[in-house]
């Protein structure tokens, strides 16, 4: 056996690691690229906070203010597609990033490089998305759900949206790849399926459907783009095709979607609600198996979107009751939350409060769900501002709220400083209450009768407009207390946080449901 002479052993894998600039462009570190995710995710978020804005602006009282009907569609357009592709998505990616290694005991994620180009693929994206403003003829103006014969007739903007969606469905397929075999293969030895932390199920399943119908979106758009430019008549009636096919395909990738932004939320706030009540989830199996089976049902409810458009009877039946099904599910996860929280030695820090809002907010949001699953009632629903009311209680007040509750709920874990509390409780009611002066009156608008997506309206709708504009911009400044929090703590401005930052009941607060891991973290992660 030839020996190797001694000063040439550390030559190899001993480079200096990369500094400034180069450290974030080349890491392959989860934690670091959790951080890329989730500060792409804030910037995204305003971006589209401003665009929301606008359009709240321009319907601050009746006639045209500000903007003209063209580019009026193409903020609500973009304003969809910032808020779901750039904020919430990757944002949840960052937070599985951060969190699942540690949480199963692995030392990162499978595929260390793999994870890196996945997030860089979104910046790129990004760009094409805002910069198709600026294009001639503008952004694309057809809605986010990128409707054909709009969508068919638009300007160039529409071919940049079309490959802005087709880069960060790669990336979120890449993220899902990766999630999937770190779960399944990394874990720490004796950290069974069913002792994993809902944190951890949450994110499992909802991979697996992105995986399953990302590609569905890209088949949707590339025939929308050869549509456009190679003459095909996918959904153009005068060719033999159908725009109601387009309705199909999108709304197929669309609902699953719809529970991908909000599952890994379930699975934060199933962290949360048990650490602040101070004793173990209430019936791990069962929120385990309503996960499961919210994600089954998720692909079977699609045309509940499309209730408008002439579908046979049996078929709006058959939606109808699937939909309708999905509330036993959630309901389970709800009653679940209430039942851990009973009789626990709850308090009622940040993290708690936003966990709380989002149960309410997101109850509230699933009644008027079930309102409009109702077919009759949809027919009267469809397309006004009741269905905004109710995505944006899911959406806004599920999905966000419970994304503000896991970074106050980790941000002492990430950055090694406790965050500020009383800054940290004034966003929970500033952001509480503004969040409803703006969207509940929208219930009244839709039902009485206001259309989505105009930049203009009548008289009758003037006073709720203005208060839910009102509310908009109280919203969108609250947002700014957030960030201020997030710098400070990153600054390592505060307490330094304690090894367990929120004395949890039993064991470390991120496998509350489950045994430590075999392996664990008992300190929070060093910051140099």
């Amino acid at each position: 056996m030839s020996s190797i002479p001694h000063d040439h052993a550390h030559d190899d894998g001993h480079a200096a690691h990369p500094t400034g600039l180069m450290r974030w462009i080349t890491t392959t570190n989860h934690k670091d690229i959790g951080t890329l995710y989730l500060l792409f995710s804030l910037f995204m978020f305003f971006v589209g906070g401003v665009l929301a804005l606008t359009i709240r602006t321009e319907l601050f009282e009746p006639g045209l203010q500000i903007v003209n009907p063209e580019f009026f569609n193409s903020l609500t357009t973009l304003h969809g597609l910032i808020m779901i592709f750039g904020a919430i998505m990757p944002a949840a990616v960052g937070f599985a990033n951060w969190q699942i290694p540690m949480m199963i005991g692995a030392p990162d994620m499978a595929f260390a490089r793999m994870n890196n180009w996945s997030f860089w693929l979104l910046p790129p994206a990004a760009i094409m998305l805002i910069g198709s403003f600026f294009v001639p003829g503008g952004a694309a103006s057809g809605g986010w759900t990128l409707y054909p014969p709009l969508s068919v007739q638009g300007g160039m903007g529409f071919d940049l949206t079309i490959f802005a969606v087709h880069i960060m469905g790669a990336s979120s397929i890449m993220g899902s790849i990766n999630i999937i075999t770190t779960i399944l293969n990394m874990r720490a030895p004796g950290m069974t399926l069913m002792k994993m932390p809902m944190f951890v199920w949450t994110w499992l399943i909802t991979a697996y459907l992105l995986i399953m119908v990302m590609p569905v979106l890209a088949g949707a758009v590339t025939m929308l783009l050869t549509d456009r430019h190679f003459g095909t008549t996918f959904f153009n009636a005068a060719g033999g095709g159908d725009p109601v096919l387009f309705q199909h395909v999108f709304w197929f990738f669309g609902h699953p979607e719809v529970y991908i932004m909000i599952l890994p939320s379930f699975g934060i706030i199933s962290e949360i609600i048990p650490a602040f009540a101070r004793k173990p989830l209430f019936g791990y199996p069962s929120m385990v198996y309503a996960v499961a089976s919210i994600a089954i049902l998720s692909c079977l409810v699609w045309a509940h979107h499309m209730f408008t458009v002439g579908l046979p009877a049996a078929g709006l039946l058959f939606f109808m009751y699937v939909t309708m099904l999905i509330a036993v599910p959630t309901g389970v996860k709800v009653f679940n939350w209430l039942a851990t929280m009973w009789r626990g030695s709850m308090t009622f820090e940040t993290p708690m409060l936003f966990a709380v809002g989002f149960i309410f907010l997101f109850t509230i949001g699933g009644f008027t769900g079930l309102v409009v699953a109702i077919v009759p009632v949809d027919i009267q629903l469809q397309d006004t501002y009741y269905v905004v009311a109710h995505f944006h209680y899911v959406l806004v007040a599920g999905s966000l709220f419970a994304f503000f509750a896991g970074a106050y709920y980790w941000l002492p874990k990430w950055t090694g400083t406790m965050y500020d509390e009383k800054l940290g409780k004034w966003h929970f009611w500033c952001a509480m209450i503004t969040f409803n002066i703006t969207f509940f009156p929208m219930h009244f608008l839709g039902l009485a009768g206001m259309p989505r997506r105009i930049p203009d309206y009548a008289q009758q709708f003037a006073d709720w407009n203005m208060v839910a504009s009102i509310g908009a911009f109280g919203f969108g400044l609250s947002q700014l207390i957030f960030v201020w929090v997030v710098m400070k703590c990153i600054r390592g401005d505060g307490a330094k946080a304690p090894a367990k930052p929120w004395d949890g009941a039993h064991t470390l607060e991120w496998t509350l449901p489950s045994p430590a891991p075999y392996h664990s973290f008992e300190t929070p992660p060093v910051v140099k």
